[in-house]
């Protein structure tokens, strides 16, 4: 093969390449007409009613604030005792009951606000009102997994912490971010 007929087969190739991601950025929500909620994939809508973390709580993860969930699940590496076993324990099912409860109402949100596209008739003030209160959910929702690490990092020592972080893969600890307990 020469020069000219590889190098005119890689200019098809990255032709090729390029239209077919033009194509993706034009159409980004093909396929996603059918859904029983356009803004929720099945699987969002799935976390969202079994309280899943979907990352709401990464802020405090990465900053030494650990999940009840993972510290139950690290306890004997944690070296966690029965009394802040317990505590953990009662945090994570309190806190999924709450998750659960506060999912159901922002997928309920969500297909509110789906209706009322649906209906084609659509009012400022409703559509405001809509918006609104899924966002006011999202918040919660958030606010939820946020409060939960925040109650589990005060069951827990420095070190208990620190070993937390090390066991996720999060590295050492700054010296900076080495505080007294909450």
């Amino acid at each position: 093969m020469t020069a000219l007929a590889r190098n005119l087969i890689a200019a098809l190739f990255a032709a090729a390449t390029l239209a077919g991601a033009a194509q993706a950025q034009q159409q980004p929500y093909a396929g996603q007409q059918a859904r029983e909620i356009k803004s929720l994939s099945p699987e969002e809508i799935r976390q969202y009613l079994a309280g899943a973390g979907m990352g709401y709580a990464k802020s405090a993860e990465l900053n030494h604030y650990p999940g009840p969930g993972h510290a139950l699940e690290l306890a004997d590496q944690l070296g966690l005792n029965a009394e802040q076993r317990t505590a953990a324990k009662a945090l994570r099912d309190a806190h999924h009951a709450e998750a659960r409860a506060v999912g159901a109402k922002l997928v309920e949100s969500e297909r509110a606000l789906e209706q009322l596209f649906r209906s084609g008739r659509i009012e400022e003030e409703a559509l405001a009102r809509a918006v609104r209160e899924a966002a006011l959910l999202q918040g919660e929702y958030r606010l939820a997994h946020l409060e939960t690490h925040r109650r589990t990092r005060a069951l827990l020592t420095e070190q208990q912490v620190a070993r937390y972080d090390q066991l996720r893969g999060y590295g050492e600890r700054p010296a900076a971010h080495h505080r007294a307990k909450h």
